[in-house]
This record gives C-alpha cells, structure tokens and sequence, in this order.
C-alpha cells in the first residue's frame, strides 16, 4: 500500500469515527434531554425513600450483570471475522446466561429484603428480573452495528426506547405508582430497544445449541468477569452499606446526588467508549499513536466536563432546589462534595476500552480489583458519619484510583503521568478559577429565589470559564472548535 493509500485510508477511517460519535454522541444528548425533563417531573412526584428503596435493589441488578455475557459482545467487536452461525451461538449462550440470572434474582430477592429489613425490596426484585430476558435482544445486535462502526440506526432506536421509557415514567409518576415507576419505566425501554434493535439489523433471534469453536470467545468473555465483579464490588458498595444502616429517605437524597453528579460520567462517556474501543483497536499496533489519541480525547472531554462538574460543586443549592424542589434541599451537602470527585472518575473510565482494545483485559481486571478494595473501605470509614460519609469517601479515595489506573493502564501505551497532567491542565485548571469567580459572585448576590440565584450564576461561571480558557489554554480552545466544527478544506484553483 502507498502512502497516499494509508493516508486516504486514515481519512476515512476518521471520517467514519466522527460519524460514529455524532450519531452515537448525538442521539445520547437529545434522549437524554428528553428523559431528563420527564426524570425532573418524575423526582417532583415522588419522594425520596422511593428513589432509596429503588437504589437498594440496584445493588442486587448490578451485581448480577457482571454475569450477563456482555463480554462475549467484546469478543465479538474485536474478532477478525463474524458469520451468522457464530452470532447464533452467542446468543444461545446470552439467552441461557439471562434466563439463569432471572431465576436466581427470584430466589435472592427475600434474602435481599431481610437484609435490607425492607419487605418492599423483594416484589420490587421479582418484577426486575424481566431486564435480563431483554438483554440477549439487545447485546448481539449491537455488536453487529458497533463492529461495523454503524451508530445511525442505534441511535434512532434509542431515541424510540427512550421516548417509551419516559411515556411510563411520566404515566406512571402521575397515576401514583410510586416506587413502580422507577421500576416499569427501565423495563419499557429495554424491550423496545431489543425489539429495535433485532428490526434495524435483521438479526435472526434463533438459538443453536452447536457450541463447537465457541472455546475463544467465552474466554475472552470470562477474562472481562473478573474486572466487571470488581467493578460492581465497587460502585456498588456504598449503597450495600448504607442501605443496611440508612433510613430510605437519607439514603435516596445520597443516591439521587450521586445520579445528578454522575450524569455527565454514566451517559455520555459511556457511548463515546463504544466508539473509543474499535477505533483503539485498529490502532493497536502503534501505541505511541494510541497514547496520543487518548491524550487529546483527555484534554477535549475535561475541558466540557470539568466546568459542569466544578460549576454544580459551587451551585449545588440552587440547582437541587431549582430542578427538584424545595423537599430536595437537604440533597445540595451530597452535590457539593460528589462533583469534586467527578473529574477524577471521568478520568479513570476512560482507561478500560484503551486496555481492552490493547488486548489487556487483565489490566482492566487489576485496576477494578484496586477499586474492589479501596473503595469499600472508603465507604466503611465514611459510614461512621452518616450519608455525607459516602459523599467525603468518594472525594477521598477516587483520586488515588485514578492515579493507581494512570500508572497501570498507562504503562503499555507508553503514556507517562506527566503528559495525562498536562492534558487535564486547561480542562481543570480554568475550571478552578471559574469556581473562584461563581463563590465571588455568590456572596455579593443579596438574597434571591433560587431560579434567579441560579440565572445568574451559571452566565458568570460561563463567562468566566471562557475568559480563563482565552488566557490559558487558547489552544485548546480552538482544538475543541476545530472539532466541533468541521471546516472543508480550501480548494486549490487548477494550475
């Protein structure tokens, strides 16, 4: 191949990249502005011990997705050829997976119940289990569109289930439901989307039962088990522990701030990591080119997340009483603490598609073992003082995380903790000083409802974080415009 040939190759290999993130990116904000306004109704209607009884069956569902077989569906990505006949399998194997984890959530849902001393819990359990049938529906297709780099019609069968998820909620929010909204809601639209799904791709959900040649893509699967047990040990361990010792009221206001302060973090990285994995995995053989690519994906993601993160720490009052209401308020502690955290747990995920598309699963395996350790002993300590205590664990243990995955992921790209400083220095650095600005601006304000306290505070922090960025770190300013907006190259006249 010539030069001119790779570099045209290149071309359209980044060309087909943006394309994947517009779509992928693209249909995630609008279904999520959408869920978003109807979550906001939804919070207004119910109280905060139905997000807290909700909150401790999410420990059980969690957990039990490391189970599911969704790392067969990685096998699937990074494999050189893919054939009906192997899709089959990976269903059949997904199907038998999911229905066994619905069997078993039946039988754990009262033992979950009396340890939690919620009798709730275990009905709320029983129906749950209908997610996991849902998931073979939805795994298989969605390898066969991400290996092909396809975002477009994933991205317009979310927007469907998100709209039938929202319709439930708001439905069910207004009818009294209660605590069931929060579960038929998340049921509505996981079936749509696997129904979906099987439409868009043409996917013939048929089972084979010839599991012969299958050795290497259920061991790539189990090598992903270790690191996905981790890592629901992990984020799931505050909740386990409080839950035992909170009242469904503290314990709701802590896990509604961690949904607020997380939604950055949980919606929009993932789907960018979706993308991120295959088009590490083409560059696999240059690391140096990886380590740079990862470098810059840093340095545009903490430049937009950091002023969200930093700008909810220093608002948090305002904002819970503006979107949730005045019963919310005693939620604005847990915000504030919570979003100093944020930056650093952005960071960290986005180190496990770089590992995996690196063929070190086991890297991602190591560092959500640390995670397994570190952070329930964050939460155990930090019990002691009450909810704020899961907050201030957070803050204190996720830092020294995400330098232990820097140090760990790092290492087979080349990448030195330096140049990841570095590429989190305009992101961070402008939103420290655009906080300085907002506290400053605070304190003068005289007394104001909480919408106009708001209406003004997000402007100047907005002002004032271009203002820094136009000092500091113009360019990676304009690196984030160039992005955004694609100019087309000048057309030379003919000679």
């Amino acid at each position: 191949m010539s030069l001119q040939d790779a570099d045209a190759d290149d071309a359209g290999f980044g060309a087909r990249i943006r394309s994947a993130i517009f779509w992928r990116s693209g249909s995630q904000i609008i279904s999520q502005m959408m869920s978003w306004v109807v979550t906001l109704a939804v919070i207004r209607l119910l109280d905060p011990a139905d997000y807290g009884l909700f909150a401790m069956t999410q420990v059980i569902l969690n957990f039990a997705t490391f189970l599911n077989g969704y790392g067969l569906v990685s096998a699937l990505v990074q494999s050189e050829k893919l054939d009906s006949h192997r899709l089959r399998q990976a269903f059949t194997i997904m199907l038998l997976l999911n229905g066994g984890l619905a069997l078993l959530q039946l039988g754990v849902a009262p033992i979950a119940a009396d340890y939690y001393d919620q009798p709730m819990v275990a009905d709320l359990l029983r129906v749950q289990a209908l997610l996991y049938l849902s998931t073979p529906f939805i795994s298989i297709p969605e390898a066969i569109m991400g290996r092909a780099l396809d975002f477009k019609r994933p991205a317009l069968v979310n927007l469907i289930a998100a709209f039938a998820s929202a319709a439930v909620a708001l439905v069910g929010a207004l009818s009294g439901w209660g605590v069931w909204t929060l579960v038929f809601a998340p049921i509505a639209g996981f079936w749509v989307k696997g129904l979906g799904y099987v439409l868009a791709t043409g996917f013939r959900p048929i089972p084979s039962f010839d599991f012969r040649g299958t050795g290497a893509m259920v061991a790539y699967g189990a090598s992903l088990l270790g690191g996905q047990l981790f890592w629901i040990v992990q984020s799931q361990a505050d909740i386990f522990i409080g839950g035992r010792v909170l009242a469904p009221h503290q314990l709701g206001l802590y896990a509604e701030a961690l949904f607020l302060t997380q939604i950055f973090v949980s919606k929009f990285i993932p789907p960018l990591n979706d993308v991120a994995f295959p088009a590490y995995a083409r560059m696999q053989k240059d690391p140096s080119r990886v380590a740079w690519s990862f470098c810059k994906a840093v340095r545009l993601l903490l430049l937009i997340s950091c002023p969200v993160y930093l700008g909810m720490a220093v608002t948090a009052e305002p904002l819970v009483e503006t979107l949730f209401g005045a019963k919310w308020l005693e939620m604005a502690p847990f915000v504030s603490v919570l979003a100093l955290a944020m930056p650093f747990m952005t960071l960290q995920v986005m180190f496990a598609p770089v590992s995996n598309a690196l063929g070190r699963p086991g890297t991602t395996a190591r560092i959500a073992g640390v995670g397994a350790l570190l952070m329930p002993v964050a939460f155990l300590i930090g019990i002691t003082f009450g909810a704020i205590g899961l907050a201030w664990a957070w803050l204190g243990a996720f830092p020294i995380l995400t330098v232990v995955t820097a140090r760990l992921a790092g290492a087979p790209m080349g990448l030195r903790l330096i140049d990841l400083i570095r590429a989190a220095a305009p992101g961070l650095g402008c939103a420290i000083l655009m906080a300085g600005v907002v506290l400053a601006v605070d304190r003068i304000l005289p007394p104001l409802a909480a919408p106009i306290r708001l209406a003004v505070l997000v402007p100047a922090g907005g002002i004032a974080f271009l203002a820094a960025l136009m000092l500091c770190a113009r360019g990676t300013l304009m690196e984030l415009v160039a992005l955004v907006i694609r100019r087309a190259p000048p057309v030379q006249a003919p000679a």
